[in-house]
Formats: C-alpha cells, sequence, structure tokens
C-alpha cells in the first residue's frame, strides 16, 4: 500500500495517458454529500466486507476519507484481502 497526496491525484486523474483509478470513498453518506470527487463511488467503512465485490482487484484503488485514517485502516483491510496496487490519499479530502 502506498500513500499519494491530493496534488499527485490530481494529476493522475488529469493524465489520459494513466488508467484511471478506482476511487473509494469511505466516509459516512452525509460526509459524501458535503463534496466528494466526482468519479468517486462511495463506500462507507462500515460496509466494506459486504461490497468487497464492487472493489476492482485488477485495478489501482485510492481510499478516501476525510483526513486520510479511516481510508488507511480500509487499505490495509483490502491489503489484507489480498488487493495489491492500493493508495491512500494523505490528508484525505481536507488535503
Amino acid at each position: 500500500m502506498d500513500h499519494i497526496s491530493a496534488p499527485e491525484l490530481a494529476g493522475w486523474l488529469n493524465d489520459p495517458a494513466r488508467p484511471a483509478p478506482q476511487l473509494i470513498d469511505v466516509r459516512e453518506p452525509w460526509e459524501f454529500d458535503t463534496c466528494h470527487i466526482a468519479s468517486a463511488t462511495p463506500l462507507p467503512m462500515r460496509d466494506i466486507p459486504a461490497r468487497l465485490a464492487e472493489i476492482d482487484p485488477g485495478r489501482a484503488v485510492v481510499c478516501i476519507c476525510h483526513h486520510g485514517m479511516r481510508s488507511l485502516q480500509v487499505a490495509n483491510f483490502l491489503h489484507n484481502k489480498g488487493y495489491a496496487n492500493l493508495y491512500n490519499l494523505t490528508g484525505g479530502m481536507h488535503a
């Protein structure tokens, strides 16, 4: 699992030469409704185990939350489930 900064993620999302990562926003629905990255999938942290099939193990996955702590826990959980190409957004949406 790697860490990615907000500017690095923005550069990646704006680079047509790079395949887009799957953005998993692990915040609560009300947090997602307040603000989110347009291409992010809302997938609250508590729902991750039941909704693993929605996360593509063949794609790069960027986990996102408010400050980067919940997303780090989810990235570690996914790593333990065998996902390999994982990133945690350092500083989360706050950054």
